[in-house]
């Protein structure tokens, strides 16, 4: 009976152990991708910082979103922080009906994504999108988009295609996300007109006096495009490494935390890594969240690791 007691003893001793089992080897690097918007960079640098921290490698890609989707069906991508919706819900939608890619969780609530102007060109009477033809001359006919293959590039290419709004002879700048700020930064000192794709969070609304557009509710969404943004991951990823899975469901954001982590990528000039870093370093109780019953890669607890880690 004693043997017996002694054995059923050092059984439970290792059960917390089994239990801290740890990912397969297939799980050891962790695959991001970023659509190169500054909010999505700074949010999968951090996401890649603590996977590191936990021991885990990680590869950051940077693809349009098309790609993207199209990378993770490939199995060549395994996680996407950056799905913002309504806006991107018809290029994700084939791969969601093929089961391709699966739905994490959100991981931003709050956030706005719509057309907006300069607080001048709104004071002049530009207050809803049915303004935007009637100043087509001060307009030159343009609308500012960012990079080929964003949804919100489609939703104003559907605009013009579909003439609402009586915009179907206006042309759409597609550019990047820093080369629209930059028409944006040059028509605001020269008090030119400008409207453009404007989203929160983003250092845009803290150093640009803008005014988004009302009027966009059927093709970005009610209350100025608001969006929620995703968390995607390639098909079976959390059920094969379910360690990191534990850890993107964990995972989310806030609005002051990613104006903050742009402005010092966007301000400041640091690398999103670095930016990170310097973040989480400074607010380490976000682990305590993001780390609940999460691991090490060696199976080992998570949390006290990885801020070891990331405190240096």
């Amino acid at each position: 009976m004693q043997k017996i007691k002694s054995l059923l003893a050092a059984l439970s001793l290792c059960s917390p152990l089994l239990a801290q089992a740890a990912d397969p080897q297939s799980c050891d690097t962790v695959r991001l991708s970023n659509v190169g918007w500054t909010d999505i960079a700074v949010t999968t640098a951090s996401t890649a910082a603590v996977l590191e921290a936990l021991g885990y490698k990680t590869t950051t890609t940077l693809l349009a979103v098309s790609v993207t989707f199209k990378s993770m069906q490939d199995n060549k991508i395994d996680v996407f922080l950056g799905n913002w919706m309504p806006s991107g819900v018809d290029v994700i939608k084939p791969y969601l009906a093929d089961g391709s890619v699966a739905k994490v969780r959100d991981n931003l609530l709050g956030a706005k994504y719509t057309l907006a102007v300069p607080d001048y060109v709104y004071d002049a009477g530009v207050h809803d999108f049915a303004d935007i033809a009637k100043h087509k001359k001060e307009f030159r006919g343009e609308i500012y988009g960012i990079q080929p293959g964003g949804g919100g590039n489609k939703l104003i290419q559907g605009l013009i295609d579909g003439n609402k709004f009586d915009l179907g002879s206006f042309k759409m700048v597609q550019s990047s996300e820093a080369g629209m700020l930059s028409q944006v930064d040059r028509a605001t000192k020269r008090g030119d007109w400008i409207v453009f794709l404007g989203w929160e969070p983003h250092p845009m609304n803290t150093h640009y006096k803008m005014k988004y557009l009302t009027g966009g509710d059927d093709s970005f969404g009610p209350n100025y495009g608001g969006a929620t943004v995703e968390t995607i991951e390639r098909k079976g990823f959390s059920a094969s490494c379910p360690n990191v899975g534990k850890f993107l469901t964990n995972l989310e954001f806030t609005l002051p935390m990613e104006n903050e982590l742009m402005d010092k990528v966007l301000t400041d000039k640091k690398t999103p890594e670095a930016a990170a870093r310097e973040w989480i370093k400074a607010n380490p109780a976000i682990l305590d969240k993001w780390l609940a019953d999460v691991n090490t890669r060696d199976g080992k607890p998570g949390l006290d690791a990885a801020k070891a880690v990331l405190a240096k």
